[in-house]
């Protein structure tokens, strides 16, 4: 959740309303169906695998999964040879499960059971999103989800999480642990690393010697601590500490201005001033530093970059909640009205963290997929990691590149490159079939058709009477 913009679980037997309770009754029916059920074998026959680490095609191939492990990707065999449920997907591609790497499923508007249970994490298998980070939630609310998706009780990707986000002491966040001390920031970790998160997630106003202390804790639990570089922090201190990511490039639009020491002692600061006081040798000692240190950046790009334009024509709307849509419309329309110094500003530093975005993936440093939904305006969970993708390979990334983003990388920045991240024996059956080629055009993304989630295969059909359930639900 930036700074610079805008801001505005339960299990399925009590769930309240009648759609939510025939989805609940949907999940637990395909739980039920041979192509869903663990021990059966199900294999996706003739498909094109995308290869996310070379970029190759391989057509006419066979995936076979057993329980939630793929264990075989051949050459398609002849008809008899298969066994358990088939799947044709002659036609179709094939790739791994799509990660967003930025999320906020039970924070401020979406904790509610109604949004954030039975609307939010289901939107993420409906568009092929089948792993999320989740960047700050109610700690209760978030650990029962993710126990219930491990469980198959609940409709929903896999979970890596951090429980409320570490912020200062005057944090307005409802998912946050305010911290004023180092001796709260020790004891916050202490206590989310006995709970089972799995990283410490940093806010901006975390005070300076806090963030020391939660930097020294997090190494001695052998836990990682991620998020936003704190406004009393410089980037280069945080790469020293070892925050394993840098989330909406905050910290490097710091350290390239010439004022880093004034916003360090608490000056003003934001897009207008980045541009004002940018500094190009800054910029480029900064950016080798993070691709020296491999530091991972998260940009969020579309939660900053998003226009009217897109939000006009954003197909997902009708799946999420009436009023908040109608709060992002008029938001969006209410900024028509601003001087033109304004946005002509917000134009110019669109190019620029676009432009930022281009020399950091040039120099090699590395970058994760993720959209900071549902928070912000225009972040409908699923729907707007397809709109990252398209974002990075605006900033010239290739389809290739745009799609390791939410698949091979996270898979490695979370060390879990044995479990997904590509189509190989031994991973996680974490994939998704699509109409059309990702790699001649990543838009094609979205042309879901199929989705495997911890073994359990979601069909065409079934991803239909989903998407039509969960427009019930956003109509409520």
């Amino acid at each position: 959740m930036k700074q610079i913009k805008r801001r505005r679980r339960q299990d399925c037997p009590s769930a309240p309303s009648r759609v939510i309770r025939r989805i609940c009754l949907a999940a637990g029916v395909l739980a039920l169906t041979p192509s869903l059920a663990l021990s059966q074998t199900l294999t996706i026959r003739n498909a094109t695998v995308v290869g996310v680490v070379d970029g190759r095609l391989k057509p006419h191939t066979s995936v076979t999964i057993e329980g939630n492990r793929i264990t075989r990707v051949a050459a398609t065999l002849p008809p008899k040879a298969t066994q358990g449920q088939v799947v044709d997907a002659t036609g179709l591609y094939l790739i791994p499960g799509l990660w967003d790497m930025h999320t906020h499923a039970y924070s401020g508007e979406t904790a509610s059971f109604r949004i954030g249970s039975d609307l939010l994490l289901p939107l993420f298998i409906a568009n092929g999103v089948t792993g999320i980070r989740d960047m700050g939630s109610n700690l209760d609310a978030v650990l029962r989800a993710r126990g219930s998706i491990q469980e198959h009780q609940l409709v929903g990707p896999r979970i890596v999480l951090s429980g409320p986000m570490l912020d200062g002491p005057m944090s307005a966040y409802t998912a946050a642990i305010r911290v004023a001390n180092p001796d709260d920031g020790r004891a916050a970790v202490r206590m989310l690393k006995e709970r089972g998160v799995d990283f410490i997630k940093v806010q901006s106003g975390v005070p300076r010697d806090a963030y020391l202390a939660i930097a020294d804790e997090a190494k001695q639990l052998h836990i990682p601590f991620e998020g936003h570089v704190p406004d009393a922090i410089r980037a280069k201190e945080a790469i020293e500490l070892g925050q394993a990511s840098f989330e909406h490039l905050l910290g490097v639009f710091e350290a390239s201005s010439r004022d880093e020491d004034a916003f360090i002692a608490g000056a003003k600061k934001g897009p207008a001033v980045f541009l004002e006081t940018w500094d190009l040798r800054r910029e480029r000692a900064i950016v080798h530093a993070l691709a020296q240190h491999h530091v991972w950046q998260c940009p969020t790009i579309a939660s900053d970059l998003n226009s009217l334009i897109d939000f006009v024509q954003d197909p997902s709307l009708p799946y999420w909640p009436r009023d908040v849509v109608e709060g992002w419309r008029q938001w969006e329309m209410g900024r028509l009205n601003e001087a033109d110094t304004i946005v002509e500003a917000r134009r110019r530093f669109a190019e620029h963290e676009v432009d930022v975005i281009r020399k950091l993936h040039r120099a090699g440093v590395p970058f994760l997929a993720g959209t900071d939904a549902a928070d912000g305006f225009d972040l409908v969970p699923g729907a707007s990691l397809h709109r990252e993708l398209e974002w990075f390979v605006t900033a010239g990334f290739t389809p290739l590149e745009a799609l390791q983003t939410a698949t091979i990388n996270p898979s490695s920045f979370l060390n879990r490159s044995h479990d997904f991240g590509a189509v190989a024996a031994g991973k996680l059956a974490d994939l998704v079939l699509l109409a059309r080629n990702p790699l001649t055009d990543i838009r094609n993304t979205r042309s879901v058709v199929g989705v495997i989630a911890d073994g359990r295969y979601y069909s065409t059909a079934d991803l239909a009477q989903l998407r039509l359930q969960l427009i019930g639900v956003a109509a409520k």
